[in-house]
């Protein structure tokens, strides 16, 4: 089969995404199955060389959703995509966030293969979509095959554009987590770690787990808060870390991907306290797949991936106490910290890549099959 994946996010940087394109891709290959990925690109950057590739439009960088996308506005980019259509001749195309402007839609405009969306995005207020569903609707009506990543990925994109949702969550590189490995030397001192892993961006919460970290330390004060993650700390971290004097808490920055693991393998306790706006739970099955227990923000979107008292415990967001409750819960009881970890491992192999992929292959057929049955066609 020859596919084209769509993203509407600059490739040159890395997200949850353009991730999960490269591992599909990857997959695809090793199946035996031919991909491009269209994707905008940043002009400042090495270009990729990887032959699979296929650079449309220069990105700019745009607030969305606490966060920053890097898209493509550039107009000119409906004849080139027209042509790299024509010349590949793919036999379904797969767009990621597939109403986002502007890549995604002079491909939906343009392609003639069936096409499937798949839509990531969550927010509880509906933002985005609330402006422009009504104008959406028109490139909406022309995929063939929907897939969310999660359930509350699927109730925000239904809210607006009804219709048939496939769930086919994220996957990850379950091995390259699970892989027993020594933990950093300076991280294992005596310490117990708890361990942040995120862009160090409002709605991730850290603000919350630095209020929480000061109750902890006054009664564990052999604790030590490992924060990894790219971007610099807002002034309410700043405010919290100055007002309680807080101690041993490390910054250790962007961590290379090779790298993550060493450090949730350093890790006694993994922390997501997200405040919402998550679509799914990739930190918490990669702490899962390293056997760490986790605490976590009750949110919708975690919890399709970790359950109370199973592979960690949940707190509701933006409360520093419950968050302190729970984690000194955890610090105080090895044996539980050992149980969650275990049914974590068991968990996630439901998450890996090699079966994500399968799955995503198999609803590519069934969306062959029903396109080609309303065209009169016969399956490619």
């Amino acid at each position: 089969m020859k596919i084209g994946l769509v993203s509407p996010y600059d490739f040159t940087w890395p997200g949850g995404v353009t991730g999960h394109i490269s591992q599909l891709a990857q997959q695809y290959g090793h199946l035996g199955h031919q991909v491009k990925i269209l994707a905008p690109h940043s002009p400042n950057f090495v270009a990729n060389e990887r032959p699979d590739f296929v650079p449309l439009g220069r990105s700019v960088p745009v607030p969305s959703g606490g966060s920053i996308a890097r898209l493509t506005f550039s107009v000119w980019l409906r004849p080139k995509v027209r042509d790299i259509l024509s010349r590949e001749r793919f036999d379904i195309v797969h767009l990621h966030e597939p109403l986002m402007p502007v890549l995604p839609l002079f491909v939906l405009q343009a392609a003639e293969a069936p096409k499937v969306g798949t839509f990531h995005a969550f927010f509880g207020r509906f933002r985005n979509y609330g402006w422009s569903h009504r104008v959406l609707r028109y490139w909406d009506r022309r995929l063939d095959g929907r897939i969310a990543v999660s359930t509350a990925a699927r109730q925000y994109a239904s809210r607006f554009f009804p219709g048939d949702y496939q769930i086919i969550p994220n996957g990850i590189d379950v091995d390259h987590f699970s892989r027993e490995q020594a933990p950093i030397p300076e991280l294992d001192d005596g310490k117990l770690n708890i361990l942040f892993v995120g862009r160090l961006e409002k709605r991730k919460g850290l603000k919350y787990l630095l209020e929480a970290y000061g109750r902890v330390k006054w009664d564990f004060p052999n604790i030590r808060l490992l924060v990894v993650g790219p971007g610099n700390p807002d002034k309410d971290c700043y405010r919290v870390l100055s007002e309680r004097a807080l101690r041993d808490v490390v910054f250790l920055g962007k961590v290379p991907y090779a790298d993550l693991p060493r450090y949730y393998h350093s890790a006694h306790i993994c922390c997501a306290p997200a405040t919402g706006r998550e679509s799914f739970g990739i930190v918490l099955l990669e702490a899962m797949a390293a056997g760490k227990p986790v605490v976590a923000s009750g949110i919708e979107g975690y919890s399709g991936v970790l359950s109370h008292g199973v592979q960690g415990l949940t707190v509701p967001p933006k409360d520093s106490t419950a968050l302190a409750d729970a984690l000194a819960t955890l610090i105080r009881d090895p044996d539980l910290r050992s149980q969650l970890g275990a049914r974590g491992r068991d968990t996630v192999d439901r998450y890996r890549w090699e079966r994500i992929a399968v799955e995503v292959i198999d609803f590519y057929k069934t969306t062959l099959g029903t396109a080609n049955d309303h065209t009169g066609q016969r399956p490619a």
